[in-house]
């Protein structure tokens, strides 16, 4: 026989070999065939290798003298040292890699599509569809992650702080607060959602959205399958995380100042640990939103030659300290006004005006 004679030979034996091994697999049971699962797909492997490689004759031959040649071949396949489960991790990891990579694709695309705040007659009329279907869907996904932060943060009777940090980290601020807005405008009726919460709502612009049907597309971004009372504790965290990444004002800064200075005229004799200076805490409040320039301000507003700012080794927080010796009845000096705020004011006001139909828009709602 030639080459390809042995070789079809050789793959004859080992398919009838193959057929015989099959045929007992399926009369044994589940968990038996379950066993040989391995031993079955290796064996299918072998025969599709010799389907597109030759052996040699002498390879071939010598195969052929065996009466299972595929089974003396997947014995010594067996006893080998493969990289077959490194690969298998290598695919696991890839497989992994390939889903993050996706899931922060779509990330990137929920933060970064704008909010479009007007209704789909407005869009339509405005050949501007795209741009709302890309914010409606958004919106969606912010609203149905909001339920999902909401579970996975709530135990013990507490709803976790990460909560509102997680979704305003994957969809950014305007548009948590633009959801959450449009919830609590839905919910107005709600004695569980506070009082307080229900007046911010009210000053965020949310336009009615009817489809030709009379259906209220916004009901489909309202957080509705969260407790109420959690959906408000929601809503508290996510408008003091905006309030703590506003910038502060002069009237922030001064009232601050003079609530210290209130703060340092109350006690009698000095109240610091070691008797020797009158002090006050700052806000916590205050320090997360003030930058160096306020923290500045705040102290040249204080009118005593001493004022230091210093933290203390056995109490938590930061405090304003001045020599007993000061005149604690001295008026707060006149705060200045930072340049850098009103240089930005003028910028402001310097750029393009918003158009004529969006103003409208705003005026009748």
């Amino acid at each position: 026989m030639n080459n390809q004679e042995l070789n079809t030979a050789l793959y004859e034996k080992m398919f009838a070999e193959q057929d015989t091994y099959r045929k007992w697999l399926l009369t044994q049971p589940p968990e038996e065939i379950l066993n040989h699962t391995y031993e079955y797909t290796i064996r299918e492997d072998i025969l599709l290798s010799l389907e597109y490689h030759d052996l040699t004759d002498a390879q071939a031959a010598a195969l052929l003298k065996s009466p299972s040649p595929l089974a003396d071949v997947f014995k010594e396949f067996d006893h080998r040292e493969t990289d077959h489960m490194d690969q298998i991790f290598y695919a696991m990891e890839e497989r992994a890699d390939d889903v993050l990579e996706a899931e922060e694709k779509q990330r990137r695309i929920l933060r970064e599509t704008p909010v479009y705040r007007y209704p789909a007659s407005y869009a339509r009329e405005h050949d501007e569809l795209e741009q709302y279907r890309a914010s409606h869907k958004a919106n969606v996904a912010c609203k149905e992650a909001i339920e999902a932060a909401i579970s996975a943060h709530y135990s013990d009777n507490r709803l976790g702080k990460q909560a509102a940090l997680e979704v305003i980290e994957a969809f950014g601020m305007e548009r948590t607060m633009y959801v959450l807005a449009n919830t609590v405008r839905h919910k107005d009726w709600d004695g569980r959602i506070s009082q307080n919460n229900k007046s911010w709502a009210r000053t965020i612009p949310v336009f009615e959205d009817t489809d030709p049907w009379g259906h209220d597309r916004n009901t489909e971004f309202v957080v509705d399958k969260s407790h109420p009372g959690l959906t408000d504790l929601f809503v508290d965290q996510a408008r003091r995380e905006q309030l703590l990444r506003t910038p502060l004002t002069d009237e922030e800064i001064q009232k601050e100042a003079q609530r210290l200075l209130t703060v340092l005229r109350a006690p009698k004799e000095p109240n610091s640990p070691n008797g020797t200076h009158f002090m006050a805490q700052i806000s916590p409040d205050f320090l997360a939103r003030a930058s160096t320039n306020d923290t500045d301000r705040l102290m040249a507003t204080l009118p005593f030659r001493s004022t230091t700012f210093s933290g203390l080794n056995d109490r938590k927080g930061h405090f304003v300290l001045i020599s007993k010796d000061e005149d604690r009845s001295q008026p707060l000096r006149k705060l200045r006004r930072s340049v850098r705020k009103d240089l930005q004011k003028t910028s402001a006001k310097s750029a393009p005006a918003a158009s004529k139909k969006h103003k409208q828009e705003r005026e009748t709602r």
